[in-house]
């Protein structure tokens, strides 16, 4: 028996992104958060790094976004 995939609406699509997008969010600013904080507490070097590194996760994630999106369009 072969089953039926189902398709998503646009708006099933959004919402599902919008949720995504949202947690990769949280993740970056998370990152940069706690190199904020290692930055206050005296571990400069070790700080910027973490900020650095929670700007990347940001950047690839908006890359990936803007890269399907267009795909999509």
């Amino acid at each position: 028996m072969r089953k039926m995939k189902r398709r998503l609406s646009e708006q099933q699509e959004f919402e599902i992104m919008k949720l995504v997008l949202d947690k990769f969010l949280w993740l970056g600013f998370g990152v940069m958060a706690y190199g904020l904080y290692l930055m206050s507490s005296s571990a400069t070097q070790l700080g910027l790094s973490w900020m650095v590194a929670g700007a990347v996760v940001l950047f690839i994630f908006t890359w990936i976004i803007v890269k399907e999106y267009e795909i999509i369009r």
